[in-house]
């Protein structure tokens, strides 16, 4: 049975004449995207580290309780950016808020309005189902060399992976959200004469929220699990001293910048999340 082995399918080949095409022939849009993006978020982390950091640990405390009026919230996120602070990982911290805040950003722009589409059109999400699946499972290092080759070392290369991978959960849950609004609300809008744009904003949406808003938290979720993985393609960010632990063997820093992410994650996790409505009468 060595023929099978002899007559190998060239997937791997038409891959690189993929990648090798789109570099010969759409180099400037490339280097264009690499530079406004790169410009956006180092812009981004410039603002947040141009702010003292005891200011900035205020901002976020008063926004979380704000936000939530939950004193434990409160107290978290004034801890934790306190300690984070102490660490010295606090300009680790602004990059890596930075490209999770862009990365999120853009799976909300494209992924929401693609979900909505989806869920009115069956036929897209049949299409689009098995290429969400792909991106989930694929491991990030596969698509992280195509990305490094067409935009360069940097974090742009950090953003678009992490876009891949963490694009599906709004996707799927924005999709999810819609189609399971009750079937007697969309007609109630009809028979009072709303056209297909007020169904969406004033019945669809607001009933499909918490899917949806449940989808943009997983998607946080995902993007700071590709923080380490960015870190490798000369992404900033909190994965740097990870990656650095992890090739001289320090076990300290290592579990220094672990514990930040860990940190971070939970904070934008909690802050991020849909308001309880007991919250919102608080």
């Amino acid at each position: 049975m060595s023929w099978i082995t002899e007559h190998q399918l060239p997937f791997g080949d038409f891959m690189e004449e993929v990648v090798n095409f789109l570099i010969d022939n759409g180099s400037g849009f490339f280097d264009a995207i690499s530079e406004n993006l790169g410009g956006l978020i180092h812009g981004l982390t410039d603002g947040l580290l141009w702010v003292p950091p005891g200011v900035m640990v205020a901002l976020f405390t008063v926004a979380a309780h704000l936000r939530h009026r939950r004193w434990g919230l409160t107290a978290f996120t004034l801890i934790s950016f306190l300690l984070i602070w102490n660490l010295g990982y606090w300009e680790d911290t602004m990059a890596t808020l930075s490209l999770v805040l862009y990365a999120t950003v853009l799976c909300i722009v494209i992924g929401i309005p693609l979900g909505i589409y989806a869920a009115h059109h069956q036929w897209l999400y049949k299409g689009i189902q098995p290429i969400l699946d792909l991106m989930q499972t694929i491991p990030p290092f596969v698509y992280l060399i195509p990305t490094l080759t067409l935009f360069g070392l940097g974090v742009v290369p950090g953003v678009i992976s992490t876009v891949i991978f963490a694009i599906a959960a709004p996707v799927r849950l924005t999709y999810l959200g819609i189609s399971q609004v009750p079937t007697e609300l969309v007609e109630a809008g009809k028979a009072f004469g709303c056209t297909d744009r007020q169904l969406l904003f004033k019945i669809e949406l607001p009933a499909a929220m918490s899917s949806i808003g449940a989808g943009i938290t997983q998607c946080i979720m995902l993007s700071l699990s590709m923080v380490v993985i960015a870190a490798l393609v000369g992404a900033d960010g909190l994965g740097v001293p990870v990656v650095r632990a992890l090739n001289t063997v320090d076990i300290g820093k290592g579990f220094e910048a672990g514990l930040a992410i860990v940190l971070l994650a939970i904070w934008m996790d909690r802050f991020f999340r849909q308001k309880n409505p007991g919250e919102a009468s608080a």
